[in-house]
């Protein structure tokens, strides 16, 4: 039903900045609401931020809060976030993905994913 790609990971240094991007197919982007996972090697997949349809409404994990952005463009079917003051810690792949309900705080509700963009922070 929605096809997402991620891209603008790369590597930056401790305190730096990233925009990613997640552009999706079709038309019809503004049904789902849009978040961003990321899994680092050991380590757990992370929900770090949801948005609702219209953008009104997000959330955001306690790890990133203050540091992290999720915005949308529905007329571009993209959603973005902007990861600033990155930690090595924030070192994962980042997944974009969707939820047709409009669920956008509850991790279970996404059933939609991209291929993920890496996201590496060097000390």
């Amino acid at each position: 039903q929605v096809q997402l790609v991620e891209s603008g990971g790369g590597l930056v240094q401790t305190g730096g900045s990233l925009r990613l991007s997640c552009a999706a197919s079709g038309r019809t982007f503004s049904i789902y609401a849009m978040g961003w996972f990321r899994q680092a090697p050991g380590k757990e997949r992370e929900f770090v931020t949801g948005i609702s349809r219209l953008g009104s409404s997000k959330y955001y994990a306690d790890f990133v809060k203050g540091r992290f952005t999720i915005s949308r463009d529905n007329a571009k079917n993209t959603v973005y976030l902007q990861m600033n003051s990155l930690k090595p810690e924030d070192t994962a792949v980042y997944y974009c993905a969707a939820s047709f309900a409009n669920n956008y705080a509850v991790q279970s509700s996404y059933g939609y994913w991209g291929q993920g963009t890496q996201v590496t922070v060097s000390s």
